[in-house]
């Protein structure tokens, strides 16, 4: 978000526009498939087209309005949504297993992500079918890869400008879909009974509709994204917004099941079009409607692409993921660019558009993750009504009713599992392992971290930095200390400070970043020990913060400088009469197992992961933002077990 950027939580036509741009891309893009995955390659019936946009209409209802806008959205963390900020809300209730939820939603809605791009842009290109029937499929898929690479090279710079066009592009996007709708239904009111909800009983029961659900929840598979982006917009904007995007989405629907059924018992072939939803539009009207269908296939991609930079943001904050390169493109507060991530998503849409080929392909393997991801919101929302004390009967009767009808989904979806539902599982296992490796390890390893108390080490500590038969070995030493009491410090550090080649400096400062479960707080505090001698900072940051610790750790200082808590002018006389400012060095204790440790085996395939996963990651100081040059790394072998005494024998 950028500076002054919760102005747009207000409740503004700014803001719903800022909305319509930006939370839904994936949802608003929906009609361009979900029809034409409904009806496939089978001739048209009535019947099943009126109980699939009845299925469509009640979906978008239970699911995407009361579920998500009206339950979901006031589980806001101080205005953020999504499936990492709700359990951020709710790791306070100590329940240990609530992790696993969190992360397979993160993960599951990052793996079928991935697919929202190729489908999106594929069905919006493969429209110039509809006006050149003999155009090949495989210029589409270079048209298609194109435009991906494009959009995925130009996240380096940040879309600060291009941003601008979101909400302008959705804008016209749901006026065209609800025109082009309206139009169809005109022409045949018939079709508004299927908003009756007998039509979606008598699909499931009569139609064998199990079968279709899995295309019907198609419609909503952008809801998350409702809740993902809440941050950018307020849930006032989303909220007003919803009613004008869920009228033309219904419309649009419609309209498309009012011009199926004018060609009931024929094929799409038969009738001379490759989707239903170009089939509503006038020939004339074809280059204008695939230029905006393309443009907000786009802006979908892109919404799905700053989501996924966030939500890993968001893992690497709460130990879920290992350190990786952020850059800030723009100066708007909240957007990032994560190279190696915009490379990996980037491939993986490429490696989706040449398996699949073609949308409707992609149409079969698509939701199945998506519905994991709304039944861990599910629980997790379960224990959010909890905690805030809602009413019991009411939880149970939410709850229940949900994962009915998300556990119906879940069942219609698994078919898609051997029509390539298992290569998005694949991926979001593969995310899974990595968050769940990378989380217990780190959990594993401060286990066998020892703390001591730091008073007992003041008088050596000042002592030491008296001490001038040592040489200086800096001005400012600091240390990154994982001791949240702010009274303990770590073994190694005293070890490193006075047993490893004793390091005398002016001051020694320790300093700890504290992850908070808010998501935007930056604050810290100052304890001295001893007064220009020994200082500790400890810095509580949000989960949605970068720790840029170079930039706030020298805030600190000259804030303190200011309060004349510290002087940083040199103490070396020669540049102290200069008014140069002091030196400060860096410390990193990495810590390593040693091979003499026992532990079990899953403890030790799980360190073994983490090490390999900590070479592909960032080193520390980088992660740290920190000068290499002014740091020091210095590695100590974790204590776990006590080895077995040698038996050497001394000889004379």
């Amino acid at each position: 978000m950028e500076k002054g950027h919760h102005g747009l939580h207000k409740l503004s036509a700014a803001g719903l526009l800022v909305t319509l741009g930006i939370i839904y891309g994936d949802i608003g893009t929906s009609p361009l498939y979900v029809l034409n995955a409904i009806i496939g390659k089978n001739p048209i019936d009535s019947d099943i087209i009126k109980g699939a946009i009845s299925c469509i209409f009640w979906t978008l209802t239970l699911q995407t309005t009361i579920k998500y806008v009206i339950l979901t959205l006031r589980a806001d963390n101080n205005g953020e949504g999504g499936i990492f900020s709700l359990y951020a809300l709710i790791r306070k209730a100590k329940i240990k297993w609530l992790l696993f939820p969190a992360i397979i939603g993160g993960c599951t809605l990052l793996a079928d992500g991935i697919i929202t791009p190729p489908i999106s842009v594929s069905s919006a290109i493969e429209g110039v079918k509809t006006m050149y029937p003999s155009f090949e499929e495989k210029y589409i898929m270079y048209i298609v890869m194109i435009i991906l690479t494009l959009l995925f090279a130009i996240q380096q710079f940040g879309t600060k400008f291009i941003g601008k066009f979101f909400g302008p592009v959705m804008f016209v996007w749901f006026a065209m879909l609800g025109g082009l709708g309206l139009i169809q239904t005109i022409n045949n009111v018939d079709i508004l009974s299927a908003l009756n909800p007998y039509y979606a009983y008598k699909l499931l029961s009569v139609h064998g509709g199990y079968l279709y659900l899995g295309a019907v929840f198609l419609c909503t598979t952008g809801a998350e994204a409702l809740y993902s982006d809440l941050g950018h917009c307020g849930k006032d904007n989303i909220r007003i917004s919803w009613i004008f995007v869920k009228a033309t989405l219904i419309l649009n629907y419609l309209g498309q099941g009012a011009w199926l059924i004018q060609h009931d018992g024929q094929t799409l072939a038969q009738a001379g079009i490759t989707n239903p939803f170009y089939g509503v539009m006038p020939q004339w009207f074809l280059p204008f409607g695939i230029a905006i269908a393309t443009l907000a296939a786009i802006v979908a991609s892109q919404a799905l692409i700053s989501g996924s930079f966030t939500l890993i943001n968001e893992a690497i904050r709460l130990n879920f993921w290992p350190k990786v390169k952020i850059k800030y493109p723009t100066e708007l507060r909240g957007q990032l660019y994560i190279p190696s991530l915009n490379w990996l998503l980037w491939a993986g849409c490429i490696f989706i558009v040449l398996y699949f080929e073609k949308a409707a392909a992609m149409e079969a393997a698509y939701g199945l993750a998506i519905v994991l991801t709304m039944l861990m919101t599910t629980t997790l929302l379960n224990f959010y009504m909890i905690i805030k004390r809602y009413n019991r009967t009411f939880i149970w009767v939410i709850v229940i009713t949900y994962l009915i009808i998300e556990l119906a989904f879940l069942y219609a979806c698994m078919h898609k599992f051997g029509e390539g539902g298992y290569i998005t599982l694949i991926i979001a296992f593969v995310l899974f392992a990595v968050m769940t490796c990378w989380y217990f390890a780190r959990k594993i390893r401060n286990r066998f971290v020892e703390f001591v108390k730091l008073d007992k080490y003041l008088p050596v500590l000042e002592d030491l930095s008296r001490d001038e038969s040592i040489a200086k070995y800096a001005t400012n030493l600091v240390y990154l200390t994982s001791a949240d009491n702010r009274y303990e410090i770590e073994s190694k550090i005293i070890y490193s400070i006075i047993n490893n080649s004793p390091k005398r400096a002016d001051i020694y400062w320790f300093a700890h970043v504290h992850v908070v479960d808010e998501p935007y707080t930056m604050e810290y505090r100052v304890c001295e020990f001893i007064h220009d001698d020994v200082i500790r900072v400890d810095f509580r940051l949000g989960f949605r913060v970068a720790p840029k610790f170079n930039k706030m750790f020298a805030q600190v200082v000259k804030d303190m400088q200011k309060r004349g808590e510290v002087d940083l002018t040199s103490r070396y006389t020669s540049l102290h009469k200069h008014k140069i400012i002091s030196d400060f060095r860096f410390v990193l204790i990495e810590k390593f197992m040693s091979y003499d440790n026992a532990l079990p085996f899953y403890e030790k395939l799980i360190l073994d992961g983490y090490n390999v996963l900590k070479k592909l990651g960032l080193s520390e100081e980088k992660a740290f933002g920190l000068d290499p040059g002014s740091v020091t790394i210095e590695k100590f072998p974790l204590k776990i077990s006590e080895t077995k005494a040698l038996k050497l024998t001394r000889i004379d």
